[in-house]
């Protein structure tokens, strides 16, 4: 069993800020900004363009997450770099689905001849907007957006019909960047 104490380092790329208060990372960029807190087993400092996170103590949960926060850390520099962006697309053979914005919803209406519309709720910081049957969620926070894409996602799931004959519904099509499954 190992008792070093893990650190990490990262270098903070250009045009994005980092502050660090308490227990609290804030990083800025050209596209946004997004905040995270950190647990009291963690540090982390910056100096000279480059973050250390190191582990307090020697415990083994302490020292795993000086891997995890190095994760979060370096998709808060994407983000605010590029957002992050899931595409959605809206599958009907039944009954046409009318997919919309309304403030802080998602609504889908007509969803397998339904009367009431499902709701998705979208999250402050998360974009969602529609083209057609393509959905789009974009935000600086990888959480947020992929959070907002999986409600939307399972706003249409079926459980009591079969899936082989009701493929109606809303399915991540791609995950920043990544195509998912052919479309």
């Amino acid at each position: 069993m190992s008792t070093e104490i893990k650190t990490l380092e990262l270098t903070v790329p250009e045009g994005v800020n980092l502050n660090i208060e308490k227990n609290k990372l804030l990083v800025s960029g050209p596209k946004g900004q997004v905040a995270r807190d950190f647990p009291q087993g963690i540090e982390i400092k910056a100096a000279d363009k480059k973050v250390h996170i190191s582990a307090i103590d020697v415990n083994a949960q302490t020292r795993a997450l000086v891997g995890t926060y190095r994760a979060h850390l370096k998709n808060m520099f994407d983000g605010v770099q590029k957002p992050f962006v899931y595409k959605l697309k809206v599958c009907s053979t039944h009954f046409p689905i009318t997919t919309t914005v309304s403030g802080s919803e998602f609504l889908i209406s007509n969803f397998l001849g339904e009367k009431r519309a499902r709701k998705a709720k979208i999250p402050p910081g998360v974009t969602v907007s529609v083209s057609g049957e393509i959905v789009t969620v974009e935000s600086v926070n990888l959480e947020l957006a992929g959070m907002t894409a999986t409600r939307i996602e399972q706003a249409t799931r079926i459980s009591a019909k079969d899936r082989r004959v009701f493929q109606d519904g809303i399915y991540i099509t791609e995950k920043y960047g990544k195509i998912i499954g052919a479309v």
